[in-house]
């Protein structure tokens, strides 16, 4: 079943996690991708996989965090394929869980700029094209960081803004063909969970966060996140604007 055939979508961070596993879920849907992460060499793997399935794909070296790169990328979009119809905002970093009082002002500005700021930019850059065209999708990853409070204070706030900005642009944009949802990962696989980055968090403030969050249930897999970015970035959710779907097991029923 080719869901997004004849589609181009636009997918940052789309090097590994859950940004790889979107774009070759993408891939295998019909899409043609804009693979976009500041170091080109792990997105080639992905552009090597749509081929081999018979769709194109063009990695940009990109910085989100640069209003510059994210211009450069949706304008690549549109002088090679012509258009953009979808845009995956999944780039993103972790801030070790860091408490306020633990949160210094340079990990703050750095988190708020890839996790927040880039959002705003990226959707600006895509509605320069898709509001001329009448028609789009727009999915934003944010995280359940933002519906539980429970992650370090400059992640917290910048999800919490992620959500923010889909249902308030979602509003502008309400009943003129494009859409704006967002998707709420849970705990997944991805480096994030590495041992070595996990020995870097704020132990204490993990601790007092892990008493609301035992982790009995099972850790999402990357694809787990991609099926439901799907679905936002599908015509089965045309009727579906201004939404959260968070994706976590119910841990945080």
């Amino acid at each position: 079943m080719k869901r997004l055939e004849g589609k181009v979508a636009i997918i940052t961070g789309a090097n590994a996690g859950i940004g790889k596993a979107t774009a070759a879920l993408f891939a295998r849907e019909g899409a043609n991708l804009v693979l976009a992460a500041r170091r080109l060499d792990k997105l080639k793997e992905v552009e090597e996989y749509a081929a081999a399935l018979g769709v194109k794909a063009i990695s940009v070296s990109t910085d989100v965090s640069v209003a510059a790169d994210c211009r450069r990328l949706v304008d690549t979009c549109v002088e090679t394929f012509g258009r953009v119809d979808i845009l995956v905002n999944n780039a993103g970093i972790d801030d070790k869980n860091m408490s306020i009082t633990n949160c210094d002002e340079e990990l703050w500005n750095k988190v708020i700029a890839v996790d927040q700021t880039s959002v705003y930019y990226m959707m600006r850059e895509a509605l320069r094209y898709m509001a001329p065209a009448g028609s789009g999708s727009i999915v934003n990853i944010s995280s359940i960081g933002a519906t539980r409070s429970n992650a370090g204070v400059s992640y917290t706030a910048a999800k919490m803004a992620v959500i923010g900005m889909t249902k308030n642009v979602a509003i502008q944009f309400a009943g003129k063909g494009i859409r704006v949802n967002a998707v709420c990962p849970g705990p997944t696989q991805t480096d994030i969970f590495d041992p070595a980055n996990l020995a870097t968090f704020d132990n204490e403030f993990c601790h007092l966060c892990g008493k609301h969050f035992d982790g009995s249930l099972p850790r999402t897999q990357p694809e787990d996140q991609a099926n439901a970015i799907l679905f936002f970035a599908s015509d089965e959710s045309k009727a579906i604007n201004g939404e959260t779907l968070v994706v976590d097991y119910g841990a945080t029923i």
